[in-house]
């Protein structure tokens, strides 16, 4: 075994010479493996070792069993373990999510943490019978080609040596090396989803192709390949269809359906931080072509108009509250942060105001219905609903654009510019609004 595992670790470059590595332990046949494994490269590769332990306080006595095997393994092997303790079942039901979700979420969480603290790689046993299980369980959810990825040998710090060995081979590795290794009582019935298909359908499946895990693994392997194409060529695609106020209907859908699809999931997560289903990408298909909103949730809403696709807040309830003008003023609103600041240019800018408006009961707000705009060289006066309308700012995003205001005249407008009210007179003697993204966006 201990050859296969170096050459998936080669073949993934998952180690480098003089790395720290923290071994996910759980006492399991394959964890108490792979630090064999890694224990017998040390050498090879001038690693540090570390473990670390999750008790789960979920099966009492025999949680408690766990961890003090743990411990004398880690002592037996000279290396030091961390262990946490967490009360999975309270936390579960607390956050109203199922009990390996909840575990799930912990660990990674205390991988995390302690690789921080010691600038290290986590290992975690993770081998082909698991990724073929994932890969069958992801199918029956009705997953995409992403959810055929399986799981990965190599994400962001966490390495997976064992990611090409069966279970199989794993227990007879542990057996011919003397191993001695616990068995979580809960892996041996079907109380879970994923023991039901390691019990009853993987078995089937290995009786048509006794090399099933094997097969899984290069699909998988394969999935990745084509997924991480897909996602250079929608990220060029998303970047080619941006515009001032979202992103290009027309050009998006140009693009391979494959492409589009992949496209508006990622703009869901990185604009919404939502999780499209299919349903849904369905549906802002649909409203790519044919204009309308579809609602993602409490927070988040996508729009289709004029031709251009938007995220939106479903509400406009943040409104800007009459914020006086000065001339140092900022604030943050809507991920954007205005600043006033003194201009001193011969150079005419569209976003200069007449500092005369100072102390003149001058502010900064969100549109009202009986707003005016005067433009500056035309001067012709319009509703500012029109006003925007002209250039075309999109409806949905019009109650949360930021107008600067005596009363109901208008004398700035963001993306429109100063009006003939507000206009600066000398250029030289000015102020000036900035509009910049905040911080991170």
């Amino acid at each position: 075994m201990n050859n296969q595992v170096l050459c998936t670790v080669g073949k993934y470059n998952m180690l480098e010479k003089g790395d720290r590595i923290v071994v996910a332990l759980s006492g399991g046949a394959d964890s108490v493996a792979l630090l064999d494994a890694l224990n017998s490269f040390k050498e090879k590769f001038n690693l540090c070792l570390y473990a670390v332990h999750i008790n789960h306080g979920l099966r009492g006595e025999e949680s408690d069993r766990d961890e003090s095997f743990c411990r004398l393994l880690a002592e037996k092997c000279g290396i030091k373990l961390y262990v946490r303790h967490y009360n999975v079942a309270k936390l579960a039901k607390d956050l109203k999510i199922s009990e390996e979700l909840c575990g799930r979420n912990i660990r990674y969480s205390v991988f995390k943490e302690i690789s921080r603290e010691l600038g290290a790689k986590v290992a975690t046993a993770h081998t082909a019978s698991d990724n073929a299980e994932t890969l069958l369980f992801n199918i029956t959810r009705g997953s995409s080609i992403f959810g055929v990825c399986a799981i990965p040998p190599v994400r962001e710090n966490i390495i997976r040596p064992l990611i090409e060995c069966t279970r199989e081979q794993i227990e007879q590795y542990c057996f011919e090396n003397g191993l001695d290794y616990v068995t979580d009582s809960t892996n041996l019935t079907d109380d879970y989803t994923r023991n039901k298909i390691r019990h009853n359908v993987v078995p089937v499946l290995r009786e048509i192709n006794e090399s099933f895990e094997s097969c899984a693994v290069r699909l998988s392997e394969n999935a990745r390949e084509i997924a991480d194409y897909l996602n250079v060529v929608t990220q060029k695609a998303i970047s080619q269809s941006r515009c001032e106020y979202g992103y290009n209907c027309k050009a998006l859908l140009s693009n391979h359906i494959a492409v589009v699809k992949n496209a508006v999931s990622v703009l869901c997560r990185t604009n919404a931080d939502f999780r499209a289903e299919q349903r849904h990408i369905e549906l802002i298909l649909n409203i790519m072509k044919h204009g309308g909103a579809v609602e993602l949730n409490k927070k988040y809403k996508v729009v289709s108009k004029q031709g251009i696709l938007r995220f939106a807040a479903a509400n406009n309830d943040n409104l800007i509250d009459n914020i006086e003008l000065k001339e140092n003023t900022v604030f943050n609103y809507d991920s954007k942060i205005y600043r006033v600041t003194r201009y001193n240019s011969d150079k005419e800018d569209k976003n200069l105001i007449n500092p005369d408006f100072i102390g003149k009961n001058a502010v900064f707000r969100t549109r009202r219905a009986s707003d005016r705009f005067t433009y500056p060289k035309r001067g012709i006066t319009k509703p500012l609903r029109k006003a925007m309308n002209e250039q075309k700012i999109p409806s949905e995003l019009r109650d949360k654009v930021a107008v600067l205001a005596v009363g109901n005249e208008i004398l700035w407008c963001e993306g429109i510019g100063v009006s003939a009210a507000g206009a600066a007179i000398d250029f030289e003697n000015a102020l000036k609004i900035e509009v910049l993204p905040s911080q991170g966006e």
